[in-house]
């Protein structure tokens, strides 16, 4: 390679390690994986030490990459806290090992090996054995105060065994069942899954409300005794028995090694053992035991000489794709899932995997019976990598989109614009614990004392099995669910007796019609007065209905079309469930055509009453200020809405004048 194409390939690097640094520790939301990311890494650091002058003090083999978020307060790091130089095969270890003896000619060097936990790296202050700050690692020099947020970490001491003053490293992470988990009910949910347990991690820890990362499940290993003023280690495996002794949870595997040969086995077990880790690693650091050896060592730009990580290749296996079947989540999205030939990839067994949606599986190019390459990503979620198209012999079966849920066989409907299908049968058993829990909630049926728990218990011990099976509870069986229950149970009857009240919209808002909420919900009860019209109505007619886009009177139509609505419908009429429109049609229509804006807090309403009042005489409310604004409702402490009022010329009104226009 000449300069010129060195000189331009340096550059193109440098654009995207940036690029991709910054989707990894800034957004925690990785588009390639760690190998591939440390590959373009490899690349960049040969090309500069070929050709040198062409290094930039941007390049991120120069500096650790990272900033600081916008919303926490900057930490400086009294001790830097540098990244680690990766290698990837056992030369470049021996070669770290005669650089190091050149340094240290009279020395005996021994090693310390330790699991690099895939994670996020924190530095942790004590004070007189009290905790009194976090911070992320940020650029190494500059980190964010989180000390909050490390607060909610259970394994994290807010008060040491001993009154010293030190500060500690650590790497916070979610351990691998735990990230299962979570992925599984983002799955459920419909929300996008973590890339890897890291991101999750990081994600978490990096919020802004600490109540939020409390939710997670996220924990720590301290690995490194950054300041000490009270005690002074010579070794640091000595430091790390302290550490321990303080009462941290100090990285569980640790092994002393005299010598190399005897660090790269400690290497190797690690490998072997790796999955039976209940966290993730990435690979295991080298480190040099003895303290003062480390000062002579001293240090790179962004790497301390006296420590390095070897990294170990992402595994992969091919297998057989035996079959494509279909996972219905909680919300009705139905997801590819491929069954494989059980294959053992990082030291587990693997017989399945989400195959993410048709798109996916598509673009893949995957038929049934393909040999298939597996790989697991970030040691956790196994993933299909690629097909061997050439192992084809023409046995192989196309994959077949269905067009029905294979759970209950009503219409699984992709809406343009989606990368899944959903199931719309109101009466799916994969989608009751969500249906019924929205059913009973407070905009739309309103059934007191009937919380998420109470739901899950009721599905699993049988008591019921939909929606329409909460008006056949029986006193007992609720009373059954706790110690003296029999006052909670008769007050949860209550509340189910007196549901069957509510208003037409309730009913229609608690079905939970994609797209339908509440206020296209009371449209709809305006509009046909009774659930018979509404079941009857065309697919003309509801799009003719104000404020319902084309999308949701498909939806709509699609709902009501399916004989699971049909029969649902018809058992909670027999129930005694209210189907008709409670609000007369108000013939006093004087905000026909306004649309009002609400901002800052009234005296005399709640911002519902408000839009109640608003719908009943015709009018429409918004959630934000345009040309199209009639008025604008402003309280005290009105915000930015009322400043883009002014802007355009929108008339603004005050409580009283709002009281004066509905005399």
């Amino acid at each position: 390679m000449n300069k010129q194409e060195a000189k331009k390939r340096i550059d193109e690097l440098n654009k995207l390690t940036a690029y991709h640094a910054k989707k990894y520790y800034d957004e925690d939301n990785p588009e390639i994986s760690d190998f591939e990311y440390d590959m373009l890494m490899v690349e960049l650091r040969n090309l500069e030490k070929e050709f040198p002058e062409f290094i930039s003090k941007d390049s991120l083999t120069q500096h650790v990459g990272g900033t600081v978020k916008e919303g926490f307060a900057k930490v400086e790091h009294e001790v830097p806290l540098q990244s680690l130089q990766d290698i990837f095969n056992f030369e470049d270890l021996y070669a770290f090992d005669e650089r190091t003896k050149k340094a240290l000619p009279e020395e005996n060097i021994e090693y310390v090996v330790e699991t690099k936990i895939d994670g996020l790296s924190v530095s942790l202050e004590y004070v007189k054995g009290e905790f009194v700050r976090g911070a992320t690692r940020g650029n190494g020099l500059v980190g964010e105060d989180i000390t909050e947020n490390l607060k909610t970490i259970k394994h994290i001491p807010k008060k040491l065994k001993e009154a010293v003053t030190i500060t500690v490293r650590g790497e916070v992470f979610i351990g691998k069942e735990e990230f299962e988990k979570m992925n599984q009910e983002r799955l459920e949910n419909e929300e996008p899954l973590f890339a890897n347990a890291r991101n999750a991690a990081a994600g978490s820890l990096r919020q802004l409300d600490s109540k939020i990362t409390a939710s997670r499940p996220l924990d720590i290993y301290i690995f490194n005794v950054q300041k000490s003023e009270d005690i002074v280690f010579e070794s640091h495996f000595e430091s790390l028995k302290y550490m321990k002794k303080l009462g941290f949870n100090v990285n569980p595997v640790v092994e002393k090694c005299k010598n190399i040969p005897e660090a790269i086995e400690a290497i190797n077990k690690i490998g072997e053992n790796r999955e039976n880790l209940s966290f993730g690693i990435d690979g295991a650091v080298i480190k040099v035991d003895n303290l003062k050896q480390r000062e002579i060592l001293g240090t790179n730009y962004k790497t301390p000489k006296w420590a390095i990580a070897y990294k170990y290749p992402p595994e992969k296996k091919a297998t057989k794709l035996k079959d494509i079947v279909f996972q219905v989540g909680r919300t009705g999205a139905i997801t590819p899932m491929a069954i494989l030939e059980p294959v053992k990839v990082a030291g587990s067994t693997i017989s399945k995997t989400t195959l993410h949606n048709e798109d996916f599986v598509k673009e893949k190019d995957l038929k049934i019976g393909d040999t298939v390459v597996i790989q697991k990503a970030g040691d956790v979620i196994p993933e299909v990598v690629e097909v061997l198209k050439e192992k084809r012999d023409g046995t192989e079966k196309d994959f077949v989109v269905p067009n029905k849920c294979p759970v209950c066989g009503a219409d699984a409907v992709r809406e343009e614009g989606e990368a899944i299908r959903r199931c719309i049968g109101i009466e799916c058993p994969a989608k009751q614990y969500r249906n019924i829990i929205h059913f009973a909630s407070r905009e739309a049926m309103n059934i007191k004392g009937l919380g998420d728990s109470i739901i899950e218990e009721f599905l699993n011990r049988g008591f019921i099995k939909n929606i329409a099976d909460l008006y056949e509870l029986k006193l007992e069986d609720i009373a059954s669910l706790k110690k003296n229950g029999k006052k909670f149970a008769q007050n949860l009857i209550d509340s189910i007796e007196e549901s069957k009240k509510n208003d037409l919209y309730r009913v229609i808002n608690g079905f939970g019609i994609r797209h339908i909420g509440v206020k296209a919900a009371k449209q709809l009860a305006k509009k046909y007065r009774s659930m018979d019209n509404l079941m009857e109505a065309s697919l003309e007619s509801l799009n003719a209905v104000d404020d319902m886009g084309e999308i949701m009177a498909e939806s709509v139509f699609e709902f009501f079309a399916q004989p699971q609505t049909k029969d649902l419908v018809a058992r909670l009429k027999n129930y005694g469930i209210n189907m008709e429109a409670l609000e007369e049609e108000s013939t006093d229509l004087r905000f026909d055509g306004k649309i009002f804006v609400l901002t800052g807090s009234l005296d005399s309403f709640s911002r519902k009453e408000v839009e109640e009042i608003i719908e009943k005489f015709g009018g429409k409310t918004s959630g934000s200020v345009s040309k199209k604004t009639s008025f604008v409702l402003a309280g005290e402490d009105s915000g930015s809405k009322l400043t883009k009022a002014r802007e355009l010329g929108i008339r603004v009104i005050t409580e009283d004048e709002f009281k004066d226009m509905i005399k």
